[in-house]
């Protein structure tokens, strides 16, 4: 049975919301970005998959410590399917490829089976997982939140869900971004189907002759010499021209003077190669007026290749143009300052051939203002404050992101900090006045300078300038800043390693010789962890990291204890184990180990508990308080790694540590090192000084240990001696 009291102490369950939690402006800000980001990319016609990848990696983004995911239903073998999951490694897309839906298969299954939402709050024990319960385990998939994407009959067709690294539900904001991704991924693929549908229309017309009276575009034919035969009722409807009138004339007499040569040399070139072309033009009415429209056309030809002739179909756009050009103002611009927003940022940046450079500001204390004043005095304010960039920064394309936030771009690389200091110099001088009330207002600055993602990397550098404190300024830098894709993977695939080694008891202690340089002996062991697991030995090093980060260092070390103390009560010897600070915060120890000294009868002066050397020289009040009651029961302390860090040695003869372990860095080349060896020395006089034993680590050598023994170190551990084993 896998052990999930580690996991369940530190998983915040206050934070499942009720139904009744309000959703705040910035929330309502950010549902309206994420809602014309993905509405964008359906418009603009991107893939399908690149669509919905972008809607998860969005998602992802509003609900930090989790990763979103798209499944497709595939109806013959009732079975869902993967379309999207860009932050699932690819073990997890593999193992969820082809789940079967049922009652035990998780959110996604039951969200399709059901045809409807479905919130799980802890994976690791609802019963609707029952058949994924290996799955959370491994990946850490700790709640689950699916929703049901429809179709237009409203049948489940997919699902869409996010999958969290915490034990919670959802609140109104969280429920509001899947309602509206299930939304979006649904006219994805209805964008899709419809696409596939008219490319099916269009050849079903040019196989039955297209049918001319019942057509709902304006359809065009002409001879091999490009003379027009004949036109549909909806062609004199769309051009103002009858079938009569143009018989025998070229289609050329629609053309304006808005489409240039290369459309129609394009065109030709189409219709020459792959027998079709279509395209957006502007042609001219019989009235003289300008009408956008959608033309395509397609080649007729006869058994031996030869053209016969062209159709072509009008579709009028003046309409849907009209309505686009509405919808594009209001999901470009901002209504309050009347600056772009963030989409058409996103567009200036993608046309910016070189580098160029972009400023983010965010106001400072603005969510005060909001709660003391009310929302309509903030938006004034806002307001005011667009109006004093707009004077400041004159010539520069200044852009309104969020509720407080602005970014300012240069298509070229300025100097970003003289930027900052223009602003700063302004905003600091003058107040900003509202209803007869005076506000000093400040930013917090983030800066990037380049051509690739730098919305990205300047709200990551936004974020390290407030972290600095208000009003400062931080420029972003790729090696400095930039955490590589790769080792998010690498943690989760560990993560994922680490909590099935821990389900399937692969964890076990490995044991290394100390050796009593006095005596030539060995009968002091220190006890070290190892992950067993596939036909491999994984050490600490590579573990531990995701280990701390996922709260199971106390879980570790409770095995470590368990299993070292029963591995010893066949014998006298004495060992030591390794305490981490997150073993101390937890406040286990007095009680967890007196509980295991009493099981193997294993007496607590036989035990050794190393603590580095951190802990010991600025540990917090309870820890000190901790190692000071485990000594007073008979443990014996250790300093591991002494020599890393500023030792507070008046602490050290406080706790009446009995052995330091110096950092095996100054003892792997003590013999050919000497700041090393200096620095070893000094080490060795302050513990023989004060009457405590010193550890030499990685003693790898013959004269390395003949330095030891000329220093006098009273025990030696390392390669030379003992290596790391599992049994004594």
């Amino acid at each position: 049975m896998k052990d999930t009291e580690g996991l369940l102490k530190d998983t915040p369950l206050s934070e499942a919301c009720s139904d009744s939690a309000p959703v705040t402006v910035e929330q309502q800000e950010q549902i309206l970005a994420f809602q014309q980001s993905i509405f964008n990319e359906v418009m603009s016609g991107q893939s399908v998959v690149k669509v919905l990848d972008h809607l998860c990696l969005l998602a992802e983004q509003l609900l930090p410590n989790a990763v979103a995911s798209f499944m497709v239903r595939d109806i013959p073998s009732n079975s869902l399917q993967i379309l999207s999951a860009p932050s699932v490694p690819v073990e997890g897309r593999t193992a969820l490829s082809g789940l079967q839906i049922g009652p035990g298969s998780g959110s996604c299954g039951n969200a399709v089976l059901c045809n409807e939402a479905v919130y799980v709050q802890d994976t690791f024990t609802d019963d609707r997982w029952r058949d994924l319960r290996q799955l959370a385990y491994d990946f850490n998939l700790c709640a689950c939140w699916s929703l049901p994407v429809r179709n237009i009959s409203g049948e489940a067709i997919g699902s869409f869900a996010l999958s969290s690294f915490e034990h919670r539900l959802p609140s109104v904001f969280h429920k509001r971004i899947l309602k509206i991704g299930a939304d979006m991924a649904g006219l994805t693929l209805a964008r899709q189907q419809q696409d596939e549908h008219m490319a099916e229309q269009n050849r079903r017309l040019q196989l039955l002759g297209h049918a001319l009276e019942s057509a709902s575009e304006g359809i065009v034919i002409t001879d091999a010499n490009n003379r027009i035969l004949d036109a549909n009722p909806y062609f004199e409807k769309i051009t103002g021209y009858s079938c009569d009138e143009v018989v025998g004339l070229d289609p050329i007499l629609l053309s304006s003077d808005k489409d240039n040569a290369d459309v129609y040399d394009e065109m030709w070139h189409g219709l020459l190669t792959h027998n079709h072309w279509s395209g957006e033009v502007v042609n001219r009415r019989k009235d003289g007026s300008l009408s956008p429209q959608w033309l395509s056309i397609s080649v007729v030809r006869d058994g031996a290749g030869k053209v016969q002739n062209y159709i072509g179909i009008f579709t009028d756009l003046s309409d849907i143009r009209k309505e686009c050009d509405r919808d594009l103002v209001a999901l470009t611009t901002d209504a309050l300052t009347g600056l772009p927003n963030k989409s058409q940022l996103q567009e200036a940046l993608n046309h910016c051939h070189g580098d160029s450079a972009l400023l983010v500001l965010n106001v400072n204390n603005f969510s005060l203002i909001n709660s003391a004043y009310g929302l309509d005095f903030a938006d004034r304010l806002l307001a005011a404050i667009t109006q004093r960039l707009q004077r400041v920064l004159a010539g520069a394309r200044i852009y309104r992101l969020n509720a407080d936030e602005f970014a300012v771009h240069y298509e070229k690389d300025v100097f970003l900090k003289a930027i900052f200091n223009k602003i700063r110099e302004s905003f600091f001088l003058q107040q900003i006045q509202v209803d007869s009330l005076n506000f000093n207002i400040s930013f917090s600055y983030g800066g990037a300078v380049g051509h690739d993602d730098l919305i990205r990397k300047a709200l990551m550098a936004l974020k390290k300038a407030k972290q600095g404190g208000r009003g400062r300024f931080y420029l972003y830098a790729d090696q400095r800043d930039e955490l590589e894709q790769h080792q998010r993977l690498e943690y989760m695939q560990w993560n994922a390693l680490l909590h099935r080694a821990l389900n399937e008891d692969c964890l076990v202690p490995y044991f290394q010789g100390i050796r009593d340089n006095q005596t030539g002996n060995i009968s002091y062991y220190e006890c070290l962890i190892r992950m067993q697991i596939n036909g491999q030995v994984y050490g600490p090093y590579q573990f531990l990291e995701p280990a701390k980060l996922s709260g199971l260092l106390p879980v570790i070390t409770r095995i470590v204890i368990d299993k070292s103390c029963q591995a010893m009560t066949s014998n006298r010897c004495e060992f030591a184990i390794n305490i981490t600070e997150d073993d101390l915060s937890h406040q286990y120890l007095e009680a967890y180990l007196a509980q295991k000294c009493a099981q193997y009868d294993i007496a607590p002066e036989r035990i050794t508990l190393e603590i580095l050397e951190g802990v010991s020289a600025d540990g917090k009040k309870n820890h000190i308080k901790q190692l000071a009651t485990l000594k007073a029961k008979g443990f014996r302390l250790a300093i591991d790694d002494f020599g890393t860090e500023y030792s507070n040695f008046e602490r050290i003869l406080e706790l009446d540590v009995d052995i330091i372990k110096i950092d095996a860095k100054y003892i792997k080349s003590i013999d050919s090192d000497k700041t090393s060896y200096e620095i070893t020395r000094a080490i060795v006089f302050f513990a023989q000084n004060a009457g405590i034993p010193v550890v030499a680590e990685f003693v790898h050598s013959e004269s390395v240990q003949q330095v030891v023994d000329s220093l006098g170190i009273r025990f030696s551990q390392g390669y030379l001696f003992s290596e790391p084993a599992p049994n004594l």
